[in-house]
């Protein structure tokens, strides 16, 4: 597992994370779109928003001609996080390290011996390579083993590579410490807790994802928003976790929108309920049309 790909785990935590605590405040959505038309308020040309899905088997994975050709129409790419910062490889190695501390010192003995049992079983690494990790890192792990194909896709990769064809500029819509600082909020001991359940209820979580997946192939977002279970030991992190960031984002979005037509393309998770992207850039005053 290249850290690169660390990341992208990481990043599908956060869609599982966000779709399973945007249902508690997410208003209905009529429209099964992915790709989302931004114009209005003074805008010489529309910009787009599309909903991704971090890490997907290659067999599920689909790119259509409406989103190259909305992705032609655009200037420069926002992703969730810079993807082409020449540092964020050794930024990552720094921020999944824990201080002070290791998965020893925050996991009872008994849990810790599964966790290492896990490890060498289904990760095929020692304990002595994740001691130091943070808990948050080991889920991302969990998360890209458990994935039902040997061969997966990223959506983020794809649009950096398209963009780096068109000679697009890539930017983030928020940083790498701040990522990663969403969940160190989050106490050891809930993280802990979500890598016991991952390992204790493999079917559970891999059923999850599932759900997940097939919501997004039918790019139905009140489905992604509402369908999944909540995730109990993330309760009261709903703010940290979506709210708070979608809030973030629109004043980036509109900045870059008024400059040039943009295309942004963020988890689908974000996307949905009265606080979700799409419903703050219309209570911003923009037209926002589903487009597929």
């Amino acid at each position: 597992m290249t850290f690169r790909n660390l990341i992208l785990s990481f990043f599908a935590l956060t869609a599982i994370a966000s779709c399973s605590t945007s249902q508690k405040s997410a208003a209905p959505v009529v429209e099964k779109a992915l790709l989302w038309e931004v114009s209005g308020k003074g805008l010489a040309q529309p910009s787009y928003v599309y909903g991704t899905i971090h890490m997907i088997c290659a067999a599920d994975y689909r790119m259509s001609d409406t989103i190259v050709q909305a992705f032609d129409h655009s200037k420069q790419l926002y992703l969730e996080l810079d993807m082409d910062d020449p540092e964020m490889m050794v930024k990552s190695m720094q921020l999944v390290m824990m201080k002070g501390k290791t998965l020893k010192d925050i996991f009872k003995p008994a849990d810790y011996a599964k966790l290492e049992a896990y490890a060498k079983e289904k990760l095929g690494m020692p304990m002595m390579m994740l001691n130091m990790l943070k808990p948050i890192a080991i889920t991302s792990l969990i998360t890209a083993k458990s994935m039902p194909c040997d061969k997966m896709e990223s959506y983020e990769q794809h649009f950096q590579d398209m963009a780096q064809a068109r000679k697009m500029e890539l930017k983030g819509l928020e940083t790498l410490e701040y990522q990663f600082g969403v969940f160190d909020k989050i106490p050891d001991s809930a993280q802990v807790r979500m890598v016991m359940d991952m390992i204790s209820d493999e079917k559970k979580s891999n059923d999850e994802f599932r759900q997940m997946v097939d919501a997004y192939k039918r790019r139905d977002l009140a489905a992604l928003g509402g369908k999944l279970n909540d995730n109990a030991e993330l309760t009261g992190f709903e703010d940290l976790l979506l709210k708070n960031r979608n809030a973030n984002w629109v004043p980036v979005m509109e900045k870059a929108m008024a400059e040039m037509p943009s295309f942004f393309a963020v988890g689908a998770g974000h996307l949905p309920g009265k606080d979700g992207v799409l419903a703050l850039l219309r209570q911003a005053g923009y037209a926002v049309r589903p487009v597929y």
